[in-house]
This record gives C-alpha cells, sequence and structure tokens, in this order.
C-alpha cells in the first residue's frame, strides 16, 4: 500500500511539472520619468499621485509600486512583471502612467523620491519633490 500511495505522489508531481517555460515571467523596476503630485497637501485628505515610465515592449505589464516609508520621506518606484518567452512583437517603447493614492496622515513637508534609474557608477538617481501640508482652508 505504501508503495502505491509513494508512486501515486510521483506520478502526480511528474505530471504537474512542465518544460514549457512560456510562463516565466521576473520582475523589474523601471526608471520613473516624469511625475504628475499636487503642491501641496491637506491633512486627511487623499490625493492621486501619476508617474510616467518608459515601457520596453509589450512584454512588461504593470505589477504594482515599489513604495519605502521612513517618517514623512516615501520612495517610489515602479515595478513592472517581464514575461520574456512570450511573442510580444518588437514593439517600440511606450509611455505608460500608473497611479496611486497618497492619503496625508501627518503634518510638515513630505518628500518623495521617484527612482529615476542609475548612473554611470551605479548610484540610484533620484527626482526629488517636496509637498508642505497646509490648513485646510475653512
Amino acid at each position: 500500500m505504501k508503495k502505491l500511495v509513494f508512486l501515486c505522489v510521483v506520478l502526480l508531481s511528474l505530471a504537474s511539472c512542465s518544460i514549457d517555460d512560456s510562463n516565466d515571467f521576473y520582475n523589474e523596476i523601471l526608471p520613473i520619468e516624469s511625475v504628475e503630485i499636487p503642491e501641496e497637501f491637506v491633512i486627511g485628505e487623499v490625493y492621486p499621485i501619476t508617474v510616467k515610465y518608459i515601457r520596453p515592449s509589450g512584454c512588461y505589464v504593470f505589477y504594482d509600486f515599489y513604495y519605502e516609508r521612513d517618517l514623512n520621506q516615501r520612495t517610489v518606484a515602479v515595478v513592472n512583471s517581464v514575461f520574456p518567452n512570450q511573442n510580444c512583437g518588437m514593439s517600440e517603447d511606450a509611455e505608460v502612467e500608473a497611479t496611486f493614492n497618497f492619503k496625508v496622515t501627518n503634518n510638515g513637508t513630505y518628500i518623495f523620491k521617484f527612482w529615476q534609474g542609475k548612473d554611470d557608477t551605479g548610484t540610484d538617481l533620484y527626482y526629488i519633490v517636496e509637498v508642505p501640508v497646509v490648513e485646510p482652508e475653512a
């Protein structure tokens, strides 16, 4: 009986494996080209922040934002899933928009660091925007 169970487990595990790599993918962070962000925030409000980036081909699909918080500083980057084994065609670079909602929870000034790639020495480059939090209008 144990041999039969073992044989079934082995056969099922082999049957579930595939040597077809067409569904393989990896995630890649792409540089942000430009940002649409308000000039000021009001505490408690929610604001859309839109970034534009270049998608190198149709094999790149928006996945998520890399988002890191440190007090009132935010580091933001765009993450795409890349499907290298798909027939995506050789399309030209396309500018794409992605938006996230930002809720203002603190007073002071928020500092956003939008990742724009690396320089020749491998140092990260950022587009830095400071957005003050103001009192709501009465």
